[in-house]
């Protein structure tokens, strides 16, 4: 199940929170969260998890990241879909969808955010960087 819970300063403000930045229409970027005090990168919690300090700084991704672990679900869904957990460059990890072939997408694999963005889910939608490797063909 996907939760967003955004950053509560950002809550108690008022400002729209979510997965991509609202503030830059037509380019949209992750946001999360560094650590000021020991410089951990996480996406979107209230506490670091690691020195558990609440002084948490927001910033934009450049939407680069590696695929961690990608798996195919075939349960509450009309087709078969691709589901990943994405390393981003900034260090920090979320969950995702990778447009593509589902038996051409694996761990290493390098994606980049797409514009674009899971209707029903609300997950990011990312796009492989490099053409997948077609040994047979």
């Amino acid at each position: 199940m996907y939760h967003h819970s955004g950053n509560v300063a950002q809550q108690a403000a008022g400002s729209a929170t979510g997965l991509l930045d609202p503030e830059a229409p037509g380019t949209e970027a992750i946001v999360f969260q560094r650590c000021t005090w020991c410089g951990t990168t996480m996406y979107h919690r209230v506490l670091c998890p690691v020195c558990r300090g609440s002084d948490l700084r927001t910033e934009r991704s450049e939407g680069a990241g590696t695929v961690r672990h990608a798996t195919v679900v075939h349960r509450n869904t009309p087709a078969a879909r691709n589901v990943s957990l994405i390393e981003m460059a900034e260090g920090f990890v979320l969950r995702g969808r990778v447009m593509g072939p589902l038996i051409g997408i694996h761990s290493g694999d390098r994606v980049r955010l797409s514009t674009a963005k899971d209707p029903v889910r609300g997950e990011p939608v990312f796009q492989l960087v490099d053409e997948p490797y077609r040994a047979w063909t």
